[in-house]
């Protein structure tokens, strides 16, 4: 029998530096964004598939950096939806409110963390909007996935994803 993600994550990965959420504090968890923020940009896809990820991660770095922002250790790095192009979000510290080239998505975010092998990550991500739906009786505004796995960790750490339903509002 294969392990839970919830053990999988304390399972050493060789040398991998991937992040590691503890899943008291993220699997099926409610967590206040009033005063998360990132740096954003987009990145290409083939059919939904993300292309240029690793370019866009590194773009966004940069801008953080002009902007004279800190980029947290493992920091958040959301992939949001779609077939040709996806948002691409870094999260950041020390932004002013208002400042140019930051979001503040403020609201909510239900959060999953889940095995997501690519074949499964329609599923896993349709069930997570059923989940926080059926939580707040209201779609979310946004879907994001985070990948934790890098290739050299992905298979023993079972792909694990957080998947985020975003509330731009409390519903």
């Amino acid at each position: 029998m294969e392990p839970s993600v919830a053990e999988a994550s304390r399972v050493p990965a060789g040398d991998c530096s991937c992040p590691r959420l503890d899943p008291d504090e993220w699997h099926e968890v409610e967590n206040d964004w009033s005063d998360i923020t990132f740096v954003s940009s987009g990145t290409s896809a083939l059919l939904g598939v993300p292309v240029g990820f690793a370019g866009a991660k590194s773009g966004l770095q940069g801008t953080a950096a002009k902007l004279k922002l800190t980029v947290p250790e493992d920091a958040m790095l959301l992939l949001g939806a779609g077939k040709f192009r996806r948002k691409i979000m870094l999260e950041v510290e020390g932004a002013q409110r208002g400042q140019k080239g930051v979001d503040w998505p403020g609201g909510i975010a239900y959060t999953r963390l889940v095995p997501a092998p690519w074949g499964d990550m329609q599923k896993v991500v349709g069930e997570t909007k059923d989940a926080a739906n059926a939580r707040y009786n209201k779609n979310p505004d946004e879907l994001y996935v985070w990948y934790l796995t890098c290739r050299l960790c992905s298979t023993e750490r079972q792909f694990e994803t957080l998947i985020v339903a975003h509330y731009k509002k409390h519903p």
